[in-house]
This record gives C-alpha cells, structure tokens and sequence, in this order.
C-alpha cells in the first residue's frame, strides 16, 4: 500500500483519475468500484474522500478527462480535413469524431451522461470549464458556416449536438439495427446539415 508522502496532492489525483478512468472504460458505470480504483491506485479507499468528497466527486473528474479526450479528438478530425476544406466537410469531421469516441469507448461516453449528481452537489468551475471545452469547438464550427448575423450560435450548437447524440446513443445501444437503417452517422449528418441550411448556412 503506497504511502500518501509519496506523490503530491495533485499528482494522487491524477493517478486515481487515471485508473479510473481505465476501470470505469472497462467495466462501465454500474459496475464501477472506489475501492477498486483505490487498489489500483496502490492507496486506501479513504483517500478518495480525501482528494475528491466522494466516489461521486471522482466520477466528475473522470468524467471531465473524458471530454478532454473527445475534444481532442474532434481537433484531431478537424485536423485532418484541414483548414482549406469546405466549411460542410469540417461539419461532418465533428460528426465523424462524435461517433468515434462513443464507439471506440462506448462504456466512458455512456458515464458522462448517466452518472448523476447528487442532491446538493454542484459541478465545479474548474469541471465545468474542462468540458465546455468540447462544445466550443463545435460553436466556434458552425459560426463558420452561418452568416455573421446568425442569433444564438450556441443554443444552436447545443441543439445540433443533442440531435447528433440522439443518433449515436441508438448505434452504442444497438438499437439503429433494430430500426434496419443502415447508415446513422450519415443520417445524422444529413439532419445537422438541413438544420444549419435553414439556418442560412453554406
């Protein structure tokens, strides 16, 4: 069992950020476990409460390096189709980088939107500036592809991202199969698109 001298208080969180992170990808979130990621850690369970209030309070900040990871991966997307590509084909890197991460870490996007706080707790300013993070990359997209008059970029931008995650959320949870549609990204895609065109897009 490491002792708590061993590492800085940031640094121990850090590495109970990092093992849960890798624990709750792996098993998901209603089977995560404190005192497992306390093992791993190399600490005693106690010490979550110590660093973070809470299992609750460790949860936020995985979760918060969760959107961290995402948005780097929309940059990286973005990235790729580069800065000279037609703003359209920079709307469908987002889409394209939404779905990656929810599939390639189908258990990590699912905890984002299932873990609850509870009563009383409120999100911290430092965790909600880390995830605002994501949806500023996807404001700052679609300003691209709207006239500079557009009202209200982000209450858009928060309504495309729902409509995407309402597509995305069926892949994870297999149920597009059910429906037989064979290509989801694309028909979320295709409903971002008419939606910023009627919003005077390109």
């Amino acid at each position: 069992m490491g002792r708590r001298s061993d590492h800085t208080r940031e640094e121990l969180r850090a590495l109970f950020v990092a093992h849960g992170h890798a624990h709750l990808g792996e098993v998901g979130l209603a089977r995560f476990s404190g005192r497992e990621v306390a093992k791993r850690a190399g600490y005693s369970v106690g010490t979550i409460a110590n660093l973070f209030g809470s299992v609750d309070g460790l949860l936020v900040a995985i979760n918060s390096r969760s959107f961290e990871i995402w948005a780097d991966l929309l940059r990286e997307r973005l990235a790729a189709a580069g800065l000279d590509c037609p703003a359209a084909d920079r709307i469908a890197a987002l889409v394209d980088g939404y779905f990656a991460f929810a599939e390639r870490q189908p258990e990590l996007w699912s905890a984002i939107y299932a873990h609850r706080l509870p009563d009383g707790m409120a999100l911290p300013e430092d965790d909600r500036e880390r995830r605002a993070g994501l949806t500023r990359i996807v404001e700052d997209e679609i300003r691209t592809v709207l006239p500079d008059d557009a009202p209200d970029v982000p209450r858009l931008a928060r309504s495309l991202v729902a409509v995407v995650h309402g597509h995305c959320s069926f892949v994870v949870t297999g149920s597009f199969a059910l429906l037989e549609e064979p290509d989801p990204k694309g028909a979320a895609l295709a409903r971002v698109r008419e939606s910023l065109a009627a919003h005077g897009g390109q």
